[in-house]
């Protein structure tokens, strides 16, 4: 087990004691334990590939974490009104759909290679953003219309990245069923 795999799970583990904290109104202690998670999060990648400890299992395990966190994060935040419902569909149904896509592809027998791209990488960072800065509005609170902004960019990029997520899985089905055609001998 590498030490990127080992914070990955710590924000694995870190998950449901956010959940825990949200639900009970702890939105203080909350920020504090998101805070930790967020830097696990940039710390594993940053290890993995300062001293070549990229595995097979971080490959999956990372954008799991990343998914988790966020995706029960957002849904909290809504349910107490402190992010737009909008928002939390918009970052739920990326979530899903790439889920399903990566069913999908399996399904088909395709191969994946998990590699985030630069713009999913920027929704992740977006993502973490907004959620550090809504949890941190009780101590430290901006104007309206910087929260605003803030929402309509983390929505944006995750449509945005999601649609490449799409794109990119018609594209990986197409050269399956292009690599898998029957092509006739001229004498059938």
């Amino acid at each position: 087990m590498t030490i990127p795999n080992v914070l990955t799970l710590i924000r694995i583990l870190l998950t449901p004691v956010i959940v825990w904290l949200l639900l009970a109104g702890r939105l203080d202690c909350a920020l504090l334990v998101f805070f930790i998670a967020g830097l696990t999060d940039g710390l594993d990648g940053l290890i993995a590939r300062l001293f070549h400890q990229k595995t097979k299992l971080g490959a999956y395990l990372d954008p799991l974490a990343d998914k988790l966190l966020l995706v029960s994060s957002f849904i909290l935040l809504a349910y107490l009104n402190l992010v737009p419902i909008w928002l939390a569909v918009i970052i739920v149904s990326r979530d899903v759909i790439i889920l399903l896509g990566m069913m999908t592809l399996l399904f088909h027998n395709v191969r994946v290679e998990i590699k985030p791209s630069i713009i999913s990488k920027l929704t992740t960072l977006v993502q973490l953003m907004t959620v550090l800065a809504v949890l941190a509005s009780s101590y430290v609170s901006g104007p309206r219309w910087a929260y605003l902004v803030l929402f309509f960019l983390t929505g944006l990029f995750s449509v945005a990245s999601g649609m490449q997520y799409i794109v990119k899985g018609f594209q990986l089905l197409d050269a399956k069923r292009t690599n898998n055609q029957h092509v006739p001998l001229r004498d059938e």
